[in-house]
């Protein structure tokens, strides 16, 4: 008879191993094989310190997968699904998905003024044309682009699809290095960084798009913003 593995979490999984707080439960059966919960005496039961209302229901959730739409970039692929906080005093996060179906236009470059982001891909291939270099990001990788790094993404294999966290307050930082959290891993050769590559164009006009304080901005400029020599 085989075991069900379920991990009982109340860490972060990157928490240092003193701080660490899980647990590897072995069941016979999943913990969630139950019927939905269905609310009970709401108005006799409610110990809520604040007496608020608000009846939330403790049933598992989850979002199907989100529909390909081949006829926006990028840029205009990004939903903000959740979040917290408020770009402008640099405080929280924000959730997005993203569903692209063509390469951003040929100089056009875009960058977020708001905060570090950090792309989990889903589905398809990403060619991220970077100030400091090129980023090729296959599924089931990570890429992390800073606040204010212009870049231009382009989809060699077809149509995208993914998630981003934008983080507003601070940077993503690497992980200690040697073992962290129950189950992972992070050594230096497990994380790559692009080289610097360049052009010299200094005569096409070039669209800037700018996310600054959840809205978007163009500006126009005459050259090219990736020609970073070296780094």
């Amino acid at each position: 008879m085989g075991l069900y593995a379920e991990k009982l979490s109340g860490t972060s999984f990157t928490a240092p191993r003193h701080e660490n707080q899980q647990s590897w439960l072995y069941r016979i059966l999943p913990s969630p094989a139950h019927t939905n919960f269905e609310p009970r005496e709401h108005d006799t039961y409610n110990t809520n310190p604040t007496g608020k209302t608000f009846h939330h229901l403790p049933n598992q959730l989850r979002w199907d997968p989100f529909d390909l739409d081949e006829s926006v970039d990028w840029v205009h692929s990004l939903k903000l699904i959740a979040g917290a906080g408020d770009p402008t005093m640099k405080s929280g996060l924000g959730y997005f998905i993203f569903a692209a179906g063509k390469s951003m236009a040929e100089h056009e470059a875009f960058y977020s003024a708001d905060g570090d982001f950090l792309i989990v891909l889903q589905h398809g291939v990403l060619d991220i044309q970077t100030e400091m270099g090129r980023i090729f990001v296959r599924p089931n990788e990570i890429c992390v682009i800073p606040r204010g790094i212009r870049y231009r993404v382009s989809l060699p294999e077809g149509p995208v699809r993914g998630y981003i966290l934008e983080l507003y307050e601070g940077h993503f930082q690497l992980p200690e290095l040697g073992p962290i959290g129950s189950n992972c891993l992070a050594n230096a050769r497990d994380f790559q960084i692009p080289c610097a590559d360049f052009n010299e164009d200094t005569e096409s006009e070039w669209t800037l798009l700018s996310k600054f304080s959840g809205h978007l901005f163009a500006a126009k400029q005459t050259h090219t913003p990736f020609d970073v020599v070296a780094w």
